[in-house]
């Protein structure tokens, strides 16, 4: 894993602009902890900061390849785990090799194969690659967003990075805001719209997509997106299938020339990735698996059970640690580290992010890269199998809104009342909503209920995975830590897309069929156990700790933030015994305390990037 970026000006010579491109390169640095590179020509920059995973010593970038009088330039951020495939078939076509990373499979790939290379492609990416004969960057991004890739086009220029941070670095970018930008800061929240950077002049290209720079402009493709069709398997097929894929994908995502480790919560997505790893060692004699936890000081003390999650993780994970025999690492984190990690956090994501749930995963990445350089975990599988309490209550799949934000209107009544005027953020959700269900390709003769949830998986696979996956990007590689995330395998992704509920939730559960496919891996009482999400703290000091942030900034009239809020209404909540409730925020995304961490980020973003409200 590492950090991308770089530029096309078609104006001027670049060749005298490597202060601006080290400076872009840099700001990448803790994604890319191992070396650096950067490569520039006359109207193209590229730069490149590494995190060494696969042949250290020979996979340096840029990189560059020549066939013939041709010369290609590559920069890439992420793992191809079909890379040992398609070299054996780039090799069978006399193509040669000189290193055994998967930067120069890419790479030979893209010279052999053109554009449609990415259509081969099974992994997580982002890519640029600087075809100097034709003068023409193509850029491409996994199929599910795994990996970041922003941009920024004007006045002849083309400017791209892992990270909103190395664009802004660049002396032609502001860092401007409009109204959509404050409406998906305030009211979309961590839930950001794909393709939209909230920075004016930055934005996203979206998961599989892939985009073309050349003199004529930029082009813009789409290479992969979910296809609705017909399920032809029975139930029993089916969940051996998933059982096969999900083996296949573990296994792939395992192959790492550094320590691999799991993180693991005791439940059902991450003890099942954790089992088939400790099975893959066990077969190939590669010793113990290490596994980490997550978990706050006074907890277990506080803990008060919802339907968001409704048990504690600790029990669940000695229950699996025991059963497996893991060398097992719990980490623990007190208010005052969660806290001050806010900042950092937010710095992080380049935006005020999910409050705490960031501020302790950048910390408990820190704590893992202190002995593992890859980390397996377990996002996706709820959005992907139907595994959230919303997918299964009537007042979610029927309120014409993300289910995650049906608290927008009280979010809008913290809001000044001439930037609420400026943004319309009722509106603005309702039309974001709007897009997001038109896009659903829908099954042929596919209505009522099942219609229905073929709606709710798309907003959750195409709206809410990203948030997360954004978030386990942007702390991991914060901290220089990879973090694969083997439930986004695409051929596991589009072949779940197309089975119906009804087998979904086999068993009359969620995540049924997952749950069958697991038979006979899992212990029983551990292939039963209800959801429970990453832990959040519970402890009350969180709450007096950021409470009091939020009081400070306002009661600091140069604070950035007042001019965006009802100052009155946000310092009444937060002053207010009903502040000490589950008081609503971005839905169950975030609730009572996480309201005042995130207003406190809000203000740290405004302040420290410096954000121009126009």
């Amino acid at each position: 894993m590492c950090g991308i970026t770089g530029w096309i000006d078609w104006n001027r010579d670049l060749t005298m602009q490597s202060e601006s491109l080290e400076k872009m390169t840099d700001t990448l640095a803790p994604r890319g902890p191992d070396a650096a590179g950067t490569w520039i020509s006359a109207h193209c920059a590229l730069g490149h900061r590494r995190l060494s995973v696969i042949d250290p010593e020979n996979g340096a970038q840029p990189m560059i390849r020549h066939t013939g009088d041709d010369k290609y330039v590559v920069v890439y951020n992420g793992e191809l785990y079909n890379a040992p495939e398609l070299r054996k078939e780039l090799e069978s076509r006399g193509r040669t090799f000189s290193t055994s990373c998967d930067t120069e499979v890419l790479l030979v790939a893209f010279m052999e194969w053109g554009k449609s290379c990415v259509e081969r492609f099974n992994g997580i990416f982002a890519f640029a690659i600087w075809d100097v004969s034709a003068q023409e960057l193509f850029l491409a991004r996994d199929r599910l967003g795994v990996k970041p890739l922003f941009y920024s086009t004007r006045d002849g220029l083309f400017i791209f990075g892992s990270e909103q941070k190395c664009i802004l670095a660049h002396p032609a970018v502001e860092p401007e805001v409009g109204a959509e930008g404050l409406a998906e800061i305030f009211i979309l929240g961590p839930a950001r719209t794909p393709g939209h950077g909230v920075y004016k002049q930055i934005g996203e290209l979206r998961p599989g997509k892939c985009m073309t720079v050349s003199r004529e402009g930029v082009r813009t493709v789409t290479y992969w997106q979910l296809d609705s069709k017909p399920h032809e398997q029975t139930t029993e097929e089916t969940a051996e299938h998933v059982k096969a894929l999900l083996k296949d994908t573990v296994e792939r995502q395992l192959v790492s020339d550094v320590p691999v480790c799991t993180l693991l919560s005791g439940g059902l997505d991450s003890s099942a990735l954790t089992t088939l790893a400790v099975n893959y060692y066990n077969q190939t004699g590669q010793g113990s698996v290490h596994t980490y936890s997550v978990d706050y000081r006074d907890n277990d003390k506080h803990f008060q059970a919802h339907a968001f999650q409704p048990n504690s993780d600790a029990p669940w994970i000695e229950r699996m640690t025991s059963h497996l025999g893991t060398v097992h690492h719990g980490v623990q984190f007190d208010t005052p580290e969660l806290v001050r990690a806010l900042h950092a956090a937010t710095l992080a994501r380049d935006l005020p992010g999910m409050a705490d749930v960031d501020a302790s995963l950048l910390l408990f990445c820190h704590e893992i890269k202190k002995d593992a350089t890859v980390a397996i975990s377990g996002e996706a599988a709820d959005e992907i199998f139907g595994g959230y309490p919303w997918f299964h209550r009537e007042e979610a799949l029927n309120a014409d809104t993300f289910p995650w934000s049906l608290a927008s209107a009280m979010r809008a009544e913290l809001l000044a009342p001439d930037v609420a005027a400026w943004i319309k953020p009722l509106e603005y959700i309702g039309d974001r909503y709007a897009e997001a269900i038109a896009e659903t390709p829908h099954l042929d003769g596919e209505n009522g209920t099942l219609r229905k949830m073929r709606q709710m998986s798309y907003l959750n696979i195409t709206r809410f995975m990203p948030t997360l996956l954004d978030r386990k990007d942007r702390m991991s590689m914060a901290a220089g830590l990879e973090v694969r995330v083997p439930f986004c395998d695409h051929r596991l992704v589009e072949y779940v897309w197309n089975i119906p509920w009804e087998i979904k939730t086999s068993g009359d559960r969620e995540k049924g069929i997952l749950r069958k496919a697991l038979r006979g891996v899992l212990p029983e009482d551990v292939l039963t156990r209800k959801k429970s999400p990453y832990p959040k703290t519970h402890n009350p000091n969180y709450l007096t700790a950021v409470k009091g942030l939020l009081l400070e900034v306002l009661d600091d009239p140069s604070s950035p933030l007042l001019p965006l809020i009802n100052v009155k209404k946000v310092r009444e909540l937060a002053e207010s015994d009903s502040a000490k409730s589950n008081i609503p925020w971005f839905g169950q995304l975030m609730s009572g305390p996480q309201l005042f961490a995130y207003l406190y980020q809000v203000n740290v973003w405004l302040k420290q990037y410096k954000v121009v409200i126009a």
